[in-house]
């Protein structure tokens, strides 16, 4: 075949072999077979390797691999599945195999949303370039995709142009491969924009005339000078292309003939290879040039003695000839030009395109193959990212997950409902369990199950900061659930007791059952892990305890009666006097030295110091006057410190927790106990802060700083 002979004259005889034996597989696999133009469709592969040989210059393996590939393509088979390229590993050389698998998993792409996932899809296809030619290997095969659209339905053409202009222009942009990335984009705007298409091409045909006109008039000042100095040279006239201009119009919202830069006149100057050498010739001519015409130095490019990352090397300067008209000169060597025209500079920084450093650091790898051509397989290659993973949904949409996500990462990232049911998931047709990780490429169906409900274990091999965020917000709502049901239950139960639940006893029973907040305390009840009835037994027990020192208050009401004379009298208490069996602070209003204060003589633990504000005062004043002791502080204040709770309501806002813990350091207060319920339904915190102080005084300072806070909406001591 004619295509074939001339893609073998590119290559070696000894390539010959394994170049044939590659077509004959294509060509037996897609016999019969024809294209939407009703081609034979062994021509689209003949065109790819035409455009590998010829146009890139890869490897006699690639061009090997681009047949193989199309003789596997899931499309021809019966079942729609791939063959394993393991069968042609004893026919062909290892590197040819790996190129073969990597445009085979790239081929079952099928983008869903290609402008909503541009990047994850142009990610994905550069995961799958195990070898990094697959990636450029698949430009080709897109350049001829594009070339033969005419072939194609309305609808297919319109979708491939859109994957083009997504994916696979700017991939060909990265790597540095311009010429196929401005063909790409002609054609794109050919049948995107057709009009405006027909309208700069045609002005551009009309106006070519003129631009050679420019450029023998440009030249004819300088050809005796440049003559004498014996420099060797070609002019050539850069124009822009239709799909550059039209970009240029739009941004800078100007007619075409508001573009000033359609066309460049280039100084291609023949001469060694010698970089001394060519920077000499170089700004020579640009001497001369700037002699002639008038420059505008602002718009002065020098990249010969500052190349630009992607190795291009040139000088560009904007002069005005003696009609005013501008023009864009550029001033380069052979050399520099073949490079630069040839795709061989690598343009990683060119344009503003983005990528990420793992990403950019693999595809300069990507262009040291391509520069380096003798680079063969055996040798170290470049890795692709890994720090993600891509995977499909069954109807084929694309999903980007931390590497080492799991099927319940997977779950989560569709949606946090399905996440907290998933009870495990099928990868690739095969079921797996919540924990199986996941790899790109996967196609991945989550199972789930009304029942399920999250666990604490699946914080130990959830990765995505989504999953574990709302694995525990929703464990945190099954806590504060289960505390709402296990506080009812122990109420009822201790009020059919007829048994009370002292502060002092819940606060050891929390200690008992190594509970740090009242809301694990109460979850634990609630979810069955403690025994209402130990509960009950726990808390008669404390009480049997305390009724074998009863028989003391006699002697103590006796003491008191005769250290006070009469119940009218003033005790004094002394703060450093805390623990003295005389008198407690009551738990149910907590005073704070310098509180306004009275003493209640209880049958159980001596006096009892009350708060006038306590909830309970009223009552205790009125039923029970005779056993009613007036009290009041030592004069000089305390070195003890006194513990109390205060109650807050907050607005939602992240801050105010911090807010709220830096008001509290900066007096001479201490935390001893800090509690957050969320109120979803006012959007508001409700925090519970126990605090140990050393007097009121201090106690009024913390209250009125936090206060005066912006998100804090009421505030209550407790």
């Amino acid at each position: 075949m004619e295509r074939l002979s001339k893609v073998l004259e590119i290559y070696t005889p000894q390539s010959h072999e394994m170049l044939i034996r590659a077509f004959n597989i294509a060509d037996k696999a897609l016999e019969g077979k024809l294209r939407g133009g009703g081609q034979p469709f062994i021509e689209h592969p003949l065109a790819i390797a035409e455009i590998v040989a010829q146009e890139i210059g890869l490897q006699a393996e690639c061009v090997a691999a681009v047949f193989l590939h199309e003789a596997m393509r899931p499309e021809i088979s019966d079942d729609g599945k791939l063959p394993d390229t393991k069968s042609f590993e004893k026919d062909f050389p290892k590197d040819v195999c790996v190129i073969v698998e990597g445009l085979n998993k790239i081929a079952l792409i099928k983008p869903r949303d290609t402008r909503l996932e541009a990047e994850n899809y142009k990610k994905l296809i550069v995961s799958y370039s195990k070898d990094p030619r697959v990636a450029v290997i698949k430009l080709a095969d897109r350049l001829e995709v594009m070339r033969s659209l005419d072939m194609f339905s309305k609808a297919a053409r319109e979708k491939k142009i859109l994957e083009s202009l997504m994916l696979y222009i700017p991939l060909a942009h990265q790597l540095g491969l311009y010429n196929m990335k401005s063909e790409m984009e002609d054609i794109y705007f050919r049948y995107a924009e057709p009009e405006q298409y027909r309208l700069i091409t045609n002005k551009l045909k009309a106006t070519e005339g003129d631009r050679q006109r420019l450029m023998r008039q440009f030249i004819e000042p300088l050809k005796q000078k440049l003559l004498d100095e014996n420099i060797q040279y070609k002019l050539k006239i850069r124009t822009k292309t239709a799909w550059s201009i039209f970009n240029k119009m739009q941004k800078q919202k100007v007619p075409f003939e508001g573009v000033y830069d359609v066309f460049a006149i280039r100084f291609i100057i023949d001469c060694e290879p010698e970089r001394k050498l060519e920077k000499e010739l170089c700004w020579k001519v640009f001497s001369y040039v700037t002699e002639e015409y008038e420059s505008d130095t602002k718009r002065l490019r020098d990249w010969l003695s500052n190349p630009k990352p992607n190795g291009y090397e040139s000088l560009h300067i904007t002069v005005k000839n003696k009609q005013g008209a501008y023009l864009e000169v550029q001033i380069r060597t052979k050399r520099m030009d073949e490079t630069a025209e040839s795709g061989l500079a690598s343009h990683w920084s060119y344009k503003g395109i983005n990528r990420e450093e793992t990403l950019d650091n693999w595809l300069k790898g990507v262009r040291h193959i391509l520069e380096h051509q003798s680079l063969s397989f055996d040798e170290e290659l470049p890795e692709p990212p890994s720090k993600e993973v891509f995977v499909f949904t069954p109807s084929g949409e694309l999903r980007k997950l931390s590497a080492g996500a799991t099927v319940l990462d997977f779950a989560f990232d569709i949606h946090t409902n399905l996440g907290i049911k998933c009870t495990g998931g099928k990868v690739n047709g095969k079921a797996v369990p919540i924990r199986e990780q996941l790899r790109t490429g996967d196609v991945v169906e989550i199972m789930s199950n009304k029942n399920q409900k999250p666990s604490s274990d699946w914080l130990n091999f959830t990765v995505t900061a989504k999953a574990r965020n709302k694995i525990r917000q929703k464990l945190s709502e099954m806590e504060f659930a289960q505390a709402s049901q296990g506080k009812e239950t122990l109420s009822r139960k201790l009020k059919n007791w007829k048994i009370s639940l002292e502060d002092d006893v819940l606060a050891s029973l929390m200690k008992k059952y190594q509970h740090k907040t009242l809301n694990s305390f109460y979850a634990a009840i609630g979810n069955g892990e403690i025994d209402v009835y130990d509960i009950k037994e726990y808390i008669q027990s404390q009480n049997t305890a305390q009724s074998n020192v009863a028989a003391v208050v006699p002697e103590q009401k006796k003491e008191l009666s005769e250290r006070s004379g009469n119940r009218d009298d003033i005790l004094i208490l002394k703060a450093t006097n805390m623990r003295n069996l005389d008198y407690k602070m009551a738990k149910c209003c907590n005073p704070v030295f310098g509180d306004d204060v009275f003493g209640f003589v209880s049958r159980l633990d001596g006096i009892k110091i009350h708060r006038m504000s306590c909830p309970n005062a009223a009552r205790l004043l009125e039923m029970y006057p005779y056993r009613i002791q007036k009290v009041k502080w030592s004069d000089t204040p305390s070195s003890s410190n006194f513990q109390l709770s205060l109650r807050i309501t907050a607005a939602k806002e992240p801050s105010v927790i911090s807010e709220i813990m830096d008001v509290i350091n900066s007096f001479r207060a201490s935390m001893r106990g800090f509690n957050v319920t969320e109120n979803e339904r006012n959007s508001t915190y409700e925090i519970s802060v126990k605090l140990a102080v050393p007097s009121n005084l201090e106690l009024d300072k913390v209250i009125s700083q936090i206060r005066n806070k912006r998100n804090i909406i009421k505030i209550n001591r407790v």
